[in-house]
């Protein structure tokens, strides 16, 4: 029988271990997690496979067993994440705001760590190494909570970074990862405030809100929303059917892939033509509302939208499309639909693409680039914990400088106040 409290204690006490690490401590065990990791990578495969196959036995979708399967790619990403974590510079200890007070006091903010921080995923082993990176080179420990279809392969990962850790001279228990698929461990470990100081949960739309309602933890949420492009009538319409191609098939079931396609009436016509039969070819459904559907008439996977549509995250090889008026009605479009993760315009108005920045509610806006690019090692920040669509503390991907707060240090010569 597992004992989550005590778990989460031994979490929380080497989190005061890790707040007091220096830099080249830390530098030096993320090498040794990262060399541990690539010493292991037949067994990590050979593992993953097993979790991958009793998956599909399970009847996961589709999008679920292309999150959880590791390849040459991702596995290389997940490792190199880790070295690239080393060489980025430490976010603990940072001084800012600094000044002397009328009263004498002298004053800064000091960046400091969380504590402990507490992560809820699904399908994605790469998680357990990114976190594990991420909040040991943050000063923090971790409290990890993998989906069930990953267990073994997050047992095995977590395994090979206590070694590291250990090997290391570090406490273990700096990284913890829950082995259970006992649902009931969950809502427990939403109550464990005195042990975890933030919890980041990351997947669908229904774990998110559940933390919310349930978490006695302060919650950063992250990872879901309807991702959108506009593509504008002064666009480059060859350039902008690569972009689009490459937001929605990419990588189809990441969680900035593209869901809805807005184009600009004026160009429809033109635009369908040309994109067509490039998502053909990839095997894209086109869910298409209103005029759009009448454009596509004769594509080989079409269907007509209804407009729930709009609202339904697909990661997957499916794609809503629809026509709008102008940019005023795409912008209204994202604020009906959650546009809250990752957004773009694709033009050659400097003042659309001004206008669209400034009123998208994204935690990532782009200006004619795919929304694949909302990642952490892609921003140059080496991994992330999740990408964050609230609006306090952090937006977008979160990473080292995210995974900080700050505390005032006031210092006085015997000061008193008057």
């Amino acid at each position: 029988m597992i004992d989550i409290v005590e778990l989460a204690r031994k979490a929380r006490n080497a989190s005061f271990d890790f707040a007091l690490l220096d830099t080249k401590t830390k530098d030096n065990a993320l090498n040794a997690i990262a060399d541990i990791l690539d010493a292991n990578k037949d067994e990590i495969y050979r593992v993953n496979a097993l979790d991958v196959q009793r998956a599909k036995d399970n009847g996961l979708s589709e999008a679920m067993v292309d999150r959880l399967t590791f390849n040459d790619s991702r596995f290389n990403e997940m490792v190199g994440g880790v070295r690239k974590v080393a060489l980025l510079s430490d976010p603990v200890g940072r001084t800012f705001d600094g000044r002397t007070l009328p009263n004498g006091l002298t004053l800064c903010k000091k960046s400091v760590p969380f504590g402990v921080v507490g992560v809820i995923y699904e399908s994605r082993p790469n998680v357990t190494v990114d976190i594990a990176a991420l909040c040991l080179k943050s000063g923090n420990a971790c409290f990890l909570r993998g989906g069930s279809e990953a267990l073994e392969t997050n047992k095995l990962l977590h395994s090979l970074i206590a070694k590291a850790l250990e090997s290391s001279g570090l406490n273990p228990d700096g990284v913890t990862l829950l082995e259970s698929t006992d649902r009931e461990l969950v809502s427990k470990m939403l109550q464990l405030n005195e042990y975890i100081d933030v919890l980041i949960p990351r997947g669908g739309e229904k774990l998110q809100r559940m933390c919310q309602r349930d978490s006695s933890i302060p919650v950063i949420i992250g990872g879901f929303g309807i991702s959108h492009i506009f593509v504008d009538e002064t666009a480059n319409l060859d350039k902008a059917v690569e972009i689009v191609l490459n937001a929605k098939t990419q990588k189809p079931s990441a969680c900035n892939s593209l869901d809805t396609l807005l184009i600009h009436k004026n160009i429809a016509k033109l635009f369908m033509e040309k994109l067509l039969p490039e998502l053909s070819k990839k095997n894209v459904a086109v869910v298409a509302h209103h005029e759009a559907y009448d454009l596509c008439q004769g594509y080989k996977l079409l269907e007509e939208g209804k407009k729930e549509d709009f609202d339904i995250e697909f990661l997957s090889l499916k794609l809503n499309i629809t026509v709008v008026p102008d940019v005023y009605e795409a912008i209204a479009h994202l604020r009906a639909h959650n546009a809250s993760h990752s957004d773009a315009i694709l033009t050659d108005s400097r003042h659309n693409a001004k206008l669209f920045t400034a009123a998208a509610g994204s935690a990532c806006v782009y200006v004619n680039a795919s929304t694949r690019f909302s990642d952490g090692g892609q921003f140059g920040l080496g991994a992330e914990v999740a990408i964050s669509t609230q609006k306090l503390h952090a937006r977008g991907p979160m990473a080292l400088a995210e995974l900080n707060t700050y505390q005032y240090v006031c210092e006085g010569d015997y000061l008193s106040r008057a």
